[in-house]
Order: C-alpha cells, then structure tokens, then sequence
C-alpha cells in the first residue's frame, strides 16, 4: 500500500517525480555518511567488546536519525529556492507546486528509499544460511520487517509534512517533535525480537502523525466524512 503513494498521486506529473527522486537522493546522502561514519568507529574500536559495540550500533542509529533530518532541512531549503525561481519564470507569477505538495512528495521520496533499503536488508537476510525461527526464535520475522517497513514510508511522509510546515511558519517545536518520533521509532527497534515493543509504539506515532499532518493541510473532520461517504 505504500508504494502506491507514488502510483496514484506522483506518477503523473514530471515535477513531482523530480522532486521524489532529489528527496531520495537526499535521503540516500544521509545514509552514506552516517553509514561511513559508524563503519570508521567500529574499526577503530575493540570488535570483541560486544557492550562497546552495542553502544556504537545505538550511537550509529541515532547519528543517522539526526543526519537524516539535518538533510530533510537542507532539502526544505532548496525546495523554497525552488519555488522562487518557479514564480520568477511563470507568466502569472505563481508556482506550480505549492510548498505544500512539495512537502508531501519530498516525505514520499525520503519514505520509498527507506523502504527500499529496508526491502534489500530483508531479501538479503531471506537468502540465508538458516531458517527464521531454527534456534527458538519468533518466525514472525519477516511479517514483522514487512510492516515495520510500511509504516516507516508512512511516517516519512508524514514527518516530511510536520518538517516543512514547522520551517515555513517557524515553529521550531513542530520539528522537535518529527525529530523526537523519528528517534523514538528508531530507538524502538532494539527492542527486538520482542516486535510488540517496536510495532505498537511505531503504528501509533504513525497514527497521531497522519492526524496531525491531515489537520495541518487543511483537512477537518468533515472533508474526511465526506470522502468516506463518496461525497463531492
């Protein structure tokens, strides 16, 4: 369902799909470096101190939470850029795309690169050697992965939402918020294999960030029930 984001609501329009893949590829920078970054202190640390290493994994997906919402404002930035150089060459003087929309479709991009890269982690791990759930462990594994991954593109998108209103308004609570449940959906994830420790907690972010990025694009309870009762 979350691939469909790009289907039904990016696919047809060529400055959208631009703006998907730059937030991808924005995305994607964050990765490299905090992935360089993690790779640099593990090898100059001790490998058989498994508590040291342990602190560096957590240091290392804190490290990228951060980068990656360091570059979410860096792309916030080129996008408003964007947007006055789109007003400069129109002839009625207005943009094409709204900040809005912009915010929407960077969120996507951020969201599908992450649920690639989440995919590829999982296909790899699928190739063996072993069988999930061998040693006594839960076989749920790959469900729970599977889902883990869908709301990640969710929130994404969501936060992209929360990100770009609190930087056009200046409500700098607003991306403390994104950054806090970014690191909090994270920071879940050490919680496993106990996936009720990490799933529960990350489907209700998800929940209360959809809400909030609904109420923030000028949506209200009305427009809702009208769309679900198939009302113009």
């Amino acid at each position: 369902p979350a691939f469909g984001l790009f289907i039904f609501t990016i696919a047809r329009d060529p400055l959208r799909i631009i703006i998907l893949i730059a937030g991808a590829f924005f995305w994607l920078v964050s990765l490299l470096l905090s992935s360089l970054i993690w790779f640099i202190a593990v090898k100059a640390s001790d490998p058989q101190d498994e508590r040291l290493q342990k602190g560096l994994l957590i240091f290392g997906v804190m490290f990228s939470v951060l980068l990656q919402e360091a570059f979410r404002f860096l792309y916030y930035k080129l996008l408003r850029k964007a947007i006055e150089g789109l007003v400069a060459l129109s002839e009625d003087g207005c943009s094409p795309i709204s900040i809005q929309q912009m915010a929407y479709v960077a969120g996507v991009g951020f969201g599908l690169m992450s649920g690639a890269f989440s995919m590829i982690n999982l296909l790899a791990d699928a190739l063996g050697p072993g069988t999930v759930g061998i040693h006594g462990d839960s076989q749920l594994y790959f469900l729970t992965s599977a889902f883990m991954t869908m709301v990640l593109i969710f929130l994404h998108t969501f936060w992209g939402i929360l990100f770009f209103h609190g930087c056009e308004h200046r409500r700098w609570w607003e991306i403390a918020a994104v950054v806090i449940m970014h690191l909090t959906v994270s920071g879940s994830s050490f919680c496993n294999p106990l996936y009720v420790g990490s799933l529960v907690p990350s489907y209700l972010l998800m929940a209360a960030a959809a809400t909030w990025a609904y109420l923030l694009s000028g949506g209200s309870a009305q427009n809702l029930r009208r769309f679900l009762l198939c009302k113009c």
